[in-house]
């Protein structure tokens, strides 16, 4: 009966086989998440984008898109290759920022176990003043 009681046992504590896709939506948001949180960083997306989002906000529809606005992800086996799209903070150094957005995307995205081999960044434009007053240029 012993015998029985362990062979049962280990057939059961054998992990099962397959694979695991991370969608490239979750490497987004995990990016956007990470970009926001870097002084200097006023707001993800370009020109567009930013309109789009003021209208939005106007209709009660705030959050719609916000958790990727700005952002794409490539994901390829266990690798992603990022591409974000910031407006920065007039008055402070541009190689800074993005160099600290690098650090913090790629931190924030390999805790998931996911390698970055790539944060590509497009400066598309900086608030002077009053960010809530400040429209895109």
């Amino acid at each position: 009966m012993d015998h029985e009681m362990t062979q049962e046992l280990a057939a059961t504590s054998v992990p099962a086989g397959g694979t695991t896709k991370v969608a490239d939506e979750v490497v987004e948001k995990i990016a956007v998440a990470a970009a926001k949180a870097v002084p200097g960083v006023v707001e993800l997306g370009g020109d567009v984008a930013r309109f789009f989002n003021a209208v939005f906000d106007r209709v009660g529809l705030d959050q719609l898109g916000d958790a990727r606005r700005g952002c794409s992800a490539y994901v390829t086996g266990d690798a992603a290759v990022i591409n974000l799209v910031l407006v920065t903070e007039a008055g402070r150094p541009v190689p800074e920022i993005t160099g600290e957005v690098r650090a913090q995307v790629t931190e924030a995205v390999e805790a998931y176990g996911l390698r970055v081999d790539e944060v590509n960044i497009r400066v598309d434009d900086v608030t002077i003043g009053d960010p809530a007053t400040t429209t895109p240029a």
